[in-house]
């Protein structure tokens, strides 16, 4: 094992990826190559079908638009170095690659969930609050929450990054991951992680519950609302305005949940397949979510499609 010299820390990590098999490596680069495709496709004709049509230009469609520029960053950052990984012998990322592959998973992922809170708001005002909607979620304050989702998101993906550079890896450099996550990497080091651990068990874990509290509590209203409505045709057309915002938020959420709070010493092969739900799939998946039972954004795509084939 290669190490750097002076620092006792190790040049490159070996990532092991969700199989060791051979004959596993061209089968789920095919998959995974797909699945990325469709999500940069999928994700930018959400950009630009928001873009095209005036009538988008609400704040709905405003944090949508940033949801699927996020969720584009977030699969760059990991699914280019799988798709080399799996048609390479040498599965390796230099430690300077991990760090940084490790700040944008936290960063733009502690962005996507601030901007699932920041939509569940807007809902909650144009359920709860409808007289008041254009006041309240004025493009002035939709800007400011999007600069709040990131001023919360990049310092607290920064902090866990200087914390793990702290530490010092001189034993086995073998993460038994496909990309670089602080739980495998906190086992790999030699020295102790309790500050790491106690930094992820309080700040780590208020940022990442926040979010999903901020949620919870709008869609608490929301439903107490709802409820009040009289006739079945406006509950309908309330529930259908959230219901794909609350998928998002349930596939999301429960990989995360599903992944993150745990002890670090069960960490398992069954937590690879959650995190590609909330890092690749959910990505995918979002823009297909959110427009398929949503009548103005498929007449605006089949527009812009169409517009395209001509």
């Amino acid at each position: 094992m290669e190490k750097v010299n002076q620092t006792n820390r190790v040049s490159e990590f070996i990532l092991l990826g969700l199989s060791s098999r051979p004959e596993d490596q061209k089968p789920l680069f095919v998959i995974f190559l797909i699945m990325y495709l469709i999500t940069l496709i999928g994700n930018l004709l959400i950009i630009l079908a928001i873009y095209y049509d005036p009538q988008l230009h609400t704040p709905m469609y405003f944090f949508l638009s940033f949801l699927s520029f996020t969720d584009v960053s977030f699969t760059t950052a990991i699914v280019p170095n799988m798709l080399v990984n799996f048609l390479s012998e040498k599965k390796t990322i230099s430690y300077a690659g991990c760090v940084i592959q490790m700040y944008f998973l936290y960063a733009l992922g502690n962005t996507d969930s601030c901007i699932l809170a920041a939509m569940a708001i807007d809902r909650y005002v144009a359920i709860c609050d409808p007289f008041h909607y254009v006041t309240t979620m004025s493009h002035r304050r939709c800007v400011l929450l999007l600069a709040l989702s990131c001023c919360i998101a990049h310092p607290h993906s920064l902090l866990h990054i200087l914390l793990v550079n702290r530490l010092t890896f001189c034993g086995s450099n073998v993460i038994h991951h496909f990309l670089c996550d602080i739980n495998p990497l906190l086992k790999l080091s030699c020295t102790s992680t309790y500050l790491n651990e106690l930094v992820i068990k309080t700040e780590g874990l208020v940022i990442l519950v926040s979010p999903f509290l901020c949620i919870s509590f709008s869609y608490i209203r929301i439903l107490i609302t709802v409820i009040k409505i009289p006739s079945a045709a406006g509950k309908h057309k309330a529930f259908s305005t959230c219901g794909s915002h609350i998928a998002v938020v349930t596939l999301f959420y429960g990989s995360i949940f599903y992944v993150y709070l745990q002890p670090l010493s069960s960490y398992t092969v069954k937590d690879r397949v959650a995190t590609i739900i909330y890092t690749v799939l959910s990505s995918m998946l979002n823009p297909f979510i959110y427009s398929l039972r949503n009548k103005d954004l498929k007449r605006v795509l089949k527009k812009l499609v169409g517009r395209r084939k001509t």
